[in-house]
């Protein structure tokens, strides 16, 4: 079945209740731990999964049943067919999970465009905002492929969890709601849950910013400013995620739902999420060159623009793109923030 086919109508019956009866061909961008979890959970739900990843020595080493770089100590089942060739990853495509980094999403889908069957959904994997431009990730798809409807995938996630067949529920969203429904029933599996949305700009704002109060996390954590600060945080960061998602349009419940307090609560209490790590890291005063790419990086910047250029009162953004930049350190932002004038806490 083509995607062209399924933009516009919902799969049938059988293969809702089922997908493993009606399998795609289901091409991963991106051999990372998360793009590899997918591509095993995809296998999972009863597709052919082929993952395209520019490295040579991580598609010999997927070819071998093993991913150490990304995801050591995790066998991977066979079926999976890796490559570094875009043009035949792409070939015969009933869908595209992107899960490259959100900085690197523009070349990526450069270079896919040419090879990309038209009308065949690309799921958006990725969490962030691009930094030069300030566009959320749809809107470089919708700009570089018009012709394929856009959707992403986002959630309480760790590759790990997934790779593992983990119990592990996340959301699908695309603008189109019957889209949505029927990618969410065709990626569930045993362990994995799909719940669909059609508020495909709430789900990217969730996944986009809880990375930067991951951050936050963990620098309170690493500076070792105490659980009840760490609490004060998160919590006051939810409110600047929401304060940002309705300037976008973004549905309260979806805020609320797996893509923005979800993920929030998860990346911000393991140091399992890379942004946490990241923020632990920084609050310890170590070294941070050679740690993996932390999302939340460069969209602390853009975000913190963003809420500036929109008069939103989002003080943590604003910290974290300042600390994260040298402008000032942990404790000066600590002190700007428990000084600032008192409010009530449900003035918005």
């Amino acid at each position: 079945m083509t995607g062209e086919a399924m933009s516009g109508q919902a799969i049938d019956s059988q293969a809702t209740s089922n997908p493993g009866k009606s399998g795609w061909r289901v091409t991963v961008l991106g051999g990372g731990a998360w793009g590899t979890a997918l591509a095993l959970a995809m296998l999972r739900a009863g597709h052919s999964v082929r993952l395209y990843a520019r490295d040579q020595q991580t598609v010999a080493a997927i070819g071998r049943g093993e991913n150490p770089r990304y995801l050591p100590g995790i066998a991977i089942a066979p079926g999976i067919e890796a490559t570094s060739d875009i043009e035949a990853a792409l070939a015969g495509a009933d869908c595209v999970l992107a899960v490259t980094p959100a900085q690197s999403l523009r070349a990526t889908l450069a270079a896919a465009r040419d090879h990309m069957p038209a009308g065949i959904p690309l799921v958006l994997c990725a969490k962030g905002i691009e930094r030069d431009t300030g566009a959320l990730l749809s809107a470089i798809v919708e700009e570089i492929l018009p012709k394929n409807p856009v959707a992403a995938l986002s959630g309480p996630s760790f590759a790990t969890d997934v790779a593992r067949g983990l119990p592990t529920a996340v959301v699908v969203a695309a603008r189109d709601e019957m889209l949505a429904a029927d990618l969410a029933a065709r990626f569930s599996a045993e362990n994995l849950r799909c719940y669909s949305s059609s508020d495909l700009i709430g789900v990217e704002i969730g996944g986009a910013l809880k990375n930067v109060f991951a951050i936050a996390a963990g620098a309170v954590t690493g500076a070792g400013l105490g659980a009840s600060a760490q609490a004060a945080m998160v919590t006051r960061g939810f409110v600047e995620l929401r304060r940002i998602g309705a300037a976008f349009g973004a549905r309260p419940e979806t805020l609320m739902g797996l893509s923005g307090l979800g993920d929030l609560l998860l990346t911000c209490s393991s140091a399992q999420s890379r942004n946490f790590a990241y923020g632990l890291a920084l609050g310890q005063g170590k070294a941070l060159s050679g740690l993996p790419l932390a999302e939340g990086v460069p969209t602390a910047a853009i975000a913190a623009r963003i809420a500036a250029e929109r008069g939103i009162d989002a003080p943590i953004i604003s910290a974290v793109a300042a600390i994260l930049d040298g402008k000032v350190t942990i404790d000066q932002a600590v002190t700007a923030l428990m000084t600032r004038p008192l409010k009530t806490e449900t003035n918005d």
